[in-house]
This record gives C-alpha cells, structure tokens and sequence, in this order.
C-alpha cells in the first residue's frame, strides 16, 4: 500500500496535538525552570562583580553577599525540584502516548482479523507493535516538550539580556536562528537514516524469527554455517545503518556547540572593548557594565540549553515519519475490513449465532495457495446443520486444515463463499466469529503460566465453578493431583511440563468453558497413543452435545464420532455418504 505524504503528515500532526496535552506539565515546569535560572544568573553576575570589585579595593562585604546568595541557593533548590517533576512528566506522558498508540494498532490487528498474518509475517507485525512504539517513547517525553521550551525559554532569556544587554541580545539571537536552521538540513538526512536503520532492524527480526523456527530442518540439511554467515551479515547491515544515524546525530549537535561557542566569544569581546575602552575606575564599568556582562554571558549556556534538548530530540521527531508508513496501512487495512462489513445488519446475526446455534455452508469454495501447484479446494460444497457434526476425512495435504483456517478467517476463498447461519463469513468481524468459535487443533497453545490462567483464557472473567465444571468435563482434575501446586502449577511455553494428552485434556477444558457454538476439530488426537486418544474422544464426544462440529481427521477412532462423514482428496469431495461410523464400516 503506498502511503500519502499528506496521511503521514496528518497521522504525525495528530500524535503531535494529542501528546502536547499530557506534556503540559512538562511545558510549565520547564517554562518555571528557565524563569529560575535567569534569577540565578542575575544572583551570581551581582557575587562575581562584587568579588572583582573588592579584588580591586580589598574590601569584600558579606552583608552585600549573602542576600544574593540565599537567593540563589533558594533558587537552585526551586530549579532542582521543577527539573525532577518535568522528568516524571515527561516520562508519564511517554508511557500515555505509548500506551494510546499500542492501543490503536492492537485495536486494528483485531479488526483485521487473523487474516493480517497471512499478509504479514508475525515478525514484522511484533516489531511495529513492540520496537517502533518503544521508538516513540522520545517522540512524546522529549520532543513535544523540546519543541515547545525551544521557543519559549530562549525567547524569555533573550528578553532578559536585551533589557541588560541589547548587543548581547542581537548577538545571542543571531546565533540562535542558525540553529534550526542546521537542524533542519541534518533532519533530512536523519529521516532517511532512521527509516532505513528499522527497515534493517525488522528485516534481521524476521530472519532470525524463521531460522529459529526452523532450526531443525537447518541442521539436519547442513546449512547452519551457512544461515549463520546470512544472519551476520544482516547484523552487520544493521550495525551499519545504526551508525549513520548516529552521525547525523553527531553532526547536528556539532553545529548547535559551534553557535554557542561564537555567542561567547562574540559577547566577551564585545564587552572587553567597551572595558578597556572605559577604563578601571569608570563609574559606567564599575556600576553598570560588569555584572551586566556577566549576567548576559552567564545566559548563554541557559539561551542554548533547551536548544540542545531541541538537537538532541530531533532525531526522535523523525522515528515517528517512519512509525506514520508502518502503521497507517495497518490502519488502512483495518478499516478496509470494516468498511466491507455491513455493520448494522450483521450484528443481530452475529447475536443470535452466539446465544443459540450455528449452521455452517459451504458454496462453491476453491481456493489456491500458491497458482503453480494447482488448486487446494476445487469447488467444494457442503453444509453442516446447526447442532449437528461432519466428519471431514481425507489424507495430509487434502486441504482439510485450509477449510478449518477459513472458518477460522486465516484466508479467503478465491471463489464460492462460506456461511453461518446464512450470513456471509465476510460479514461478520472477526471478534465476533472469534466469540462463536473454539478451536482444537494437534498441538494446543499453551503459554508460560499457571494451568488456571492457560483455561481461564478462553473466558477470563469466568466463575469458581464454571471453571472447575470444565475441569470436570474435560477430565483434567484427574491428573491435578499429581501436579505441586493443583491448578494453580506453573507450566513453560508450550506446555512444558505437562504431556501431550494432558496439554491436550486443558485445551479442550478450555473450549467447556468459552461454550462456543462452533467446534472446529482439526487431527485434535495426532500423535497421541491409543489408550489417551480414546479418552480425549470421549470428553470431545460430550463437547459436542449441542454444537455445531467439523472434525477434520484421517484417524479410524475420531470416526467413531456420531454425524456425517464426508471424503475429501486433493482438495475434491468424493463422498457425501451417511454416517462416520458406517462409512468406517
């Protein structure tokens, strides 16, 4: 999808005004802090002239000291707190804007539907959602606020020195107009810096993502040194682009010392002269024209200060150019998927499949994962009543799981069309087809945690004893007590700890308790032994008392499920006979 200048342009002025309202605490103490430290530089210019003066004369009063002296510790006291309270605003405000942002695009993910990840590699879409978010943390604590200060405090220094000093405030001006300027030419090649270092960021991610997945295969085909060397060098690549960055980083900040230190040469010289020229007893020099030079040059490095937060988050600024082409054809593509869903007429559709039953068509259907290899479904028609089962039988590689993944809204078929309940499989959005839906398949995904949070996934705000009936149903209480801590045992990522009849036994807990009216079944007793394949039939046998089933196997026990069977080869249908069990007989 290729993105309009003008789309970015509008996304980033969005971010912009709504992270500008959470930096407003940062914009006060910071517009505070510069008001402190004008009166601190006026506090130390009047002790330096003072101390000069008495150097001279040999007489240095206290009490004409210490006034400015409490004043100024008072006012460091006061510029140290306004510092630490705008370091927690602006972190709170990155975590909002952040959080507001992680938001959106989960949001979108949703809308779109599992379909997204066969657009898109998971790689990809976990590192916008992780990595380019994270990136923004800058863009809303640092440069918001940045923005703003660099014209706000400078303008309030600039006014201070130009009622002491009005040559030092032209010179100061001067210079400070050269920095956005340098900053802009640097921001060029920043953008583009940026851009590429994620797009090599996202690129390693995704293959290191495939090689570890396929670690096994990599092995056993004696290519590991070789994906090793490919992973290296997009690294190295990274490491690359990394580094222009910094250099860019390097050169704006080169040009923001370089003004600076012009500002103070400038001013001392020019006061200098007028020293010299006026002499040491000159009352003009002794009144006048010290602490006021020494006020104006003690302001440059405040004048400078919020310039170089500018400076340094400009390259922040930047991260969210490239965030603006991540995300918004995931916005795009979610608003797409909406935008076909007639809204008003599914939702009672949708409410009524959820609260009674579901029945299931077929219409037509082919489907082609890759062209060259011919057709995975070649018009494939058949309906499933509600409340009743189909048994889908057929070898691997008929295209039993493509029909599952279409039910499930993986993908779309290239022709024909699917429904529930006579409404079209396109017009229902995805949460609700997710709500109507459970799901069995030869591996269960189980997560690192306790077996209580892995079941109380599929309803999380389930009861005690809705939790502990599907427990029951599924027939996993009778292996929780052998487990240390019952139900409340921590299993690893994918179930470890737990063997493949038990992962198998929580998954189908799982599906008693969300009481979906839609049971897809795909090989849920592969690789399991005889004896535990019986027992997970039996508690899948009670699941699907009063669903709507497809069970997708090629085992001669699943057969035994009541209902219809029908054949399925190379993606044809060859059979639509009677039952499982006489079609097994």
């Amino acid at each position: 999808m290729t993105i309009d200048r003008a789309a970015i342009r509008g996304w980033s002025a969005r971010q912009n005004r709504l992270g500008r309202r959470r930096a407003l605490p940062v914009l006060v103490c910071g517009t505070l802090s510069g008001v402190a430290a004008v009166g601190q530089a006026w506090c130390m210019a009047g002790i330096l002239a003072h101390a000069l003066a008495a150097g001279r004369s040999g007489m240095l009063d206290p009490r004409v000291l210490t006034p400015p002296l409490l004043l100024f510790a008072f006012l460091a006291v006061t510029r140290a707190v306004l510092q630490g309270a705008g370091e927690v605003a602006a972190a709170s405000a990155g975590v909002a804007g952040r959080r507001r942002l992680r938001a959106e695009v989960l949001q979108a993910v949703l809308r779109t539907g599992p379909r997204l990840l066969r657009q898109r590699h998971t790689g990809e879409v976990a590192a916008l959602a992780v990595d380019r978010i994270e990136a923004l943390d800058g863009f809303f604590s640092r440069w918001i606020p940045a923005a703003t200060l660099a014209m706000v405090v400078p303008a309030l220094v600039l006014f201070a020195v130009a009622v002491a000093q009005p040559r030092a405030a032209l010179i100061l001006l001067l210079c400070g107009v050269s920095v956005p300027v340098a900053q802009a030419l640097f921001g060029i090649g920043a953008a583009v810096a940026s851009r590429r270092q994620f797009l090599a960021l996202s690129r390693l991610q995704v293959r290191f993502l495939d090689r570890i997945r396929g670690i096994a295969t990599i092995v056993l085909f004696g290519q590991a040194d070789a994906e090793a060397e490919r992973l290296r060098i997009a690294a190295d690549e990274l490491r690359r682009r990394t580094m222009q960055v910094l250099r860019v980083a390097f050169l704006s900040s080169a040009a923001l010392d370089l003004a600076m230190a012009t500002a103070l040469v400038a001013i001392a010289l020019m006061d200098g002269r007028s020293l010299l020229a006026g002499g040491a007893t000159s009352s003009w020099v002794g009144g006048l024209l010290v602490p006021r030079s020494l006020f104006a040059l003690l302001l440059v490095p405040e004048f400078f200060a919020p310039l170089r937060a500018f400076a340094l988050a400009y390259q922040d600024r930047m991260q969210v150019s490239g965030a603006a082409e991540q995300v918004l054809p995931l916005l795009g593509e979610a608003g797409e998927q909406a935008a076909e869903a007639p809204a008003a007429p599914a939702a009672p559709a949708v409410r009524t499949v959820v609260a009674y039953s579901v029945s299931v068509a077929f219409e037509g259907v082919s489907f082609s994962w890759d062209p060259a290899r011919g057709r995975t479904l070649d018009d494939v028609s058949f309906r499933i009543p509600a409340q009743e089962t189909l048994v889908l039988a057929g070898p691997s590689g008929s295209g039993k799981s493509t029909l599952i993944e279409m039910l499930l809204g993986f993908v779309r078929p290239d022709s024909g069309r699917i429904t529930l309940n006579g409404a079209d499989l396109d017009s229902i959005v995805p949460a609700a087809l997710a709500q109507m839906t459970s799901w069995i398949g030869q591996k269960p995904v189980l997560f690192a945690g306790t077996l209580r949070d892995n079941v109380l996934f599929a309803r999380p705000d389930a009861t005690e004893a809705e939790l502990r009936s599907a427990l029951r149903a599924a027939a996993v209480e009778s292996f929780l007590d052998v487990l240390p801590a019952g139900i409340d045992t921590v299993i690893g990522e994918g179930g470890f700890g737990l063997s493949g009849g038990q992962a198998q036994r929580v998954a189908v807990a799982r599906a008693f308790l969300k009481n979906a009216p839609l049971l897809l079944l795909d090989e849920p007793t592969a690789h399991l032994d005889p004896g535990t394949e019986r027992e997970i039939l039996d508690s899948m046998r009670r699941l699907a008392v009063g669903r709507t089933v497809l069970l997708a196997t090629h085992s001669v026990a699943a057969h035994s499920f009541s209902g219809r069977r029908v054949d399925l080869n190379q993606g044809r249908l060859l059979g639509r006979g009677g039952s499982a069990r006489e079609m097994t007989a």
